[in-house]
């Protein structure tokens, strides 16, 4: 271990000197520690790069289905398919602006659409916002039914109902976010009819507001907010079905105690079940200044799961990406606000294929492809391993990654879970007390005492048994002493 720790450290130092300086984690006392680089940029593709004809106008959003990205040109009223080649670059395929409609309806186009979801049998659901719909099409653009504005007791109508993202499931169950809309998402049966409300966030309170609510007059209250559930920004369908859920709409003191919850896992029940074992919630930065004018939190826009349950946000405050393991450890976070390759204006959609990242930023129009380097493959190995029930394989792994990172909080924590199934209880609370994992290390401890228990319980019995004999006997002795004194 102690050879391991100086071979680490030693990386550490060298990894550290040559690293861009832009990738970081946190610490157990949520200080900044730069990391290696885990993503580089493969390339930026900007819209006249595409050769349209006419240049993207406020591209919201981000699809990705096996090779292909899509992107939700909403002001143009069009979707750009692009398919992404083993070179690592994004080709124009073909245009979406119209779809046929079979005679069902008239209405074959779209208008400010801002949003899509294809589904594994290749149907597509378009949020089609202006339209007030989502409108489903089979694999061949070919018109089957829309979702429209329920007409149901719980759902209040007034304001436009307008549809700006959308998830479905295996089953053709829609689930989509309204604008003005803060009671969840709305769910819709696979016949389009509305089923009512999911994943409905919990209300926020406002201390203060309460407080003055319960001082001020009939005439004041009336005047003043009620209070109401935060609203959903963006939403992903992970591979097993759970809808990963952002929101930035939260008080910023809310974050520290994990009532702001910025991201959740949602279950068929609507609940969040998020796992958070780490010593930090996944709220992205954990501290923030006032650099360059931006003093805010992080505020997640979009995100997106890889196979393997790392989660990736984007931020649009700072124009940073945070990915987080299923476990809610910070793998690692970089990026920035700027105009440079790699930082971003307005980001506003994350997608990946495969490992590889996409980035959407609004503002100039162009998508930024990132590639993992070594380092982050490394990780990413070391997590899917031990996932696969490869322990001993995944232990390999992580020293492999505290060679480029000694520094690395989950490196030792992931080579203290590889021990701990292996049985190899000591070496395991070495590496958790290292990185202060408590929650580990008084795991590893208990199956540790047991094990030491067991292999001395002889030893154990064989005191017990003497320190209750030898007082016996010695009291017999002195007993039988006294009566032969006594003759």
């Amino acid at each position: 271990m102690k050879k391991l720790l100086s071979i680490a450290l030693l990386f550490t130092f060298c990894s550290l000197i040559f690293a861009k300086g832009d990738t970081y984690i946190y610490d157990h006392w949520a200080e900044i520690e730069k990391s290696p680089d885990v993503y580089r940029v493969s390339h930026v593709l900007y819209s006249d790069d595409l050769n349209l004809g006419s240049s993207l106008k406020n591209p919201n959003s981000l699809f990705a289905y096996n090779d292909l990205l899509y992107i939700l040109d909403s002001d143009n009223n069009r979707i750009i398919e692009l398919k992404y080649t083993q070179e690592k670059k994004l080709e124009l395929l073909r245009v979406i602006d119209h779809f046929n409609g079979n005679g069902k309806t008239n209405l074959t186009t779209f208008n400010k659409p801002m949003d899509m979801f294809i589904n594994k049998d290749g149907s597509y659901f378009i949020a089609d916002t202006e339209n007030g719909r989502v409108v489903k099409l089979d694999k061949n653009l070919n018109y089957l039914l829309e979702f429209i504005e329920p007409d149901d007791p719980t759902y209040e109508k007034g304001s436009e109902f307008r549809p700006e993202k959308v998830v479905a499931d295996a089953k053709g169950r829609v689930y989509l976010l309204a604008r003005n809309i803060n009671k969840g998402f709305l769910k819709y049966e696979f016949d389009g009819s509305f089923q009512g409300f999911y994943g409905a966030t919990d209300v926020i309170f406002n201390f203060i507001d309460m407080i003055w609510k319960k001082l001020a007059t009939k005439a004041q209250r009336e005047q003043m907010d009620s209070f109401v559930p935060t609203e959903y920004s963006n939403a992903y369908m992970d591979k097993d079905g759970f809808i990963y859920a952002v929101t930035n709409s939260f008080e910023e003191w809310d974050l520290a105690s994990d009532v702001a919850k910025p991201i959740r896992r949602l279950n068929a029940l609507g609940k969040d079940i998020l796992v958070k074992n780490s010593y930090h919630y996944p709220i992205g930065d954990l501290k923030w200044g006032d650099a360059a004018g931006i003093k805010d939190p992080s505020k997640f826009t979009d995100i997106t799961v890889l196979d393997n349950d790392v989660y990736c946000t984007i931020d649009r405050t700072h124009g940073r990406i945070f990915a987080y393991d299923n476990q809610g450890y910070l793998l690692y976070a970089f990026g920035g606000r700027g105009s440079i390759d790699g930082y971003f204006n307005y980001p506003v959609s994350i997608e990946h294929i495969g490992k590889d990242l996409f980035v959407l930023d609004n503002m100039n129009a162009s998508i930024t492809v990132f590639t993992p380097t070594e380092y982050c493959s490394l990780i990413y190995k070391a997590i899917e391993q031990y996932s696969n029930g490869e322990y001993d394989d995944s232990a390999v792994s992580w020293e492999e990654v505290l060679k480029h990172n000694g520094n690395y909080d989950l490196a030792y924590i992931g080579l203290g879970k590889a021990y701990l199934r292996n049985n190899q209880y000591k070496e395991a609370m070495e590496c958790f007390k290292l990185k202060r994992a408590r929650r580990d290390y008084s795991k590893a401890f208990q199956y540790y005492r047991k094990e030491w228990i067991e292999a001395h319980l002889g030893w154990i019995f064989a005191i017990i048994a003497a320190l209750i004999i030898i007082p016996f006997v010695v009291r017999k002795i002195k007993a039988i002493k006294r009566e032969l004194q006594s003759l």
